[in-house]
């Protein structure tokens, strides 16, 4: 059977100092499949639309922001994600020009220490890649996680580019 992914973009953010990271708390939407957790920006990829494109609108969308340094940092593959294949190509937002509101249609927007970002409420499975977004020793990593229904299983792989020295 042919793999079709639904392509999806995921963006984190960080202020100049590189210490904060821009995140939303899903809780505006009760339906929301992500009610209650913490995430980066992004979403689908539409019809016709390339990754980065497909980014730079929903930095828009959602934080009314225009990215002006953008880094790919690597794909991540969710087989099985509630029920559907999900590819995502996840991007570290090194600047950008706007003013980013106090929320938005999926809730609230807010910068996190990153040094503590992990303790806060996100999907199991970020736990695996996140701490990749923001490791200068890595150039890109490309993971595959696993879920059955909400949760991650225990599939984690992961090609890692070490950056060049």
């Amino acid at each position: 059977m042919a793999y079709s992914p639904e392509l999806t973009t995921l963006a984190y953010v960080v202020d100049p100092t590189r210490t904060k990271v821009l995140l939303v708390h899903r809780v505006a939407r009760e339906d929301d499949e992500q009610l209650g957790k913490f995430n980066g920006l992004g979403g689908k990829v539409e019809r016709g639309e390339d990754v980065v494109a497909g980014i730079r609108r929903e930095l828009r969308e959602e934080a009314g922001i225009e990215a002006t340094g953008l880094e790919l940092r690597g794909t991540v593959s969710w087989p099985g994600f509630n029920g559907r294949d999900v590819l995502g190509f996840v991007f570290l937002v090194t600047a950008f020009d706007g003013e980013v509101p106090e929320r938005n249609q999926e809730g609230t927007l807010g910068w996190h220490d990153i040094a503590t970002m992990m303790d806060l409420p996100m999907w199991d499975g970020d736990r695996h890649f996140v701490p990749l977004v923001f490791d200068a020793s890595v150039a890109q990593f490309h993971g595959v996680i696993p879920y059955d229904g909400g949760h991650s299983t225990d599939g984690w792989q992961v090609s890692l580019i070490p950056a060049r020295t």
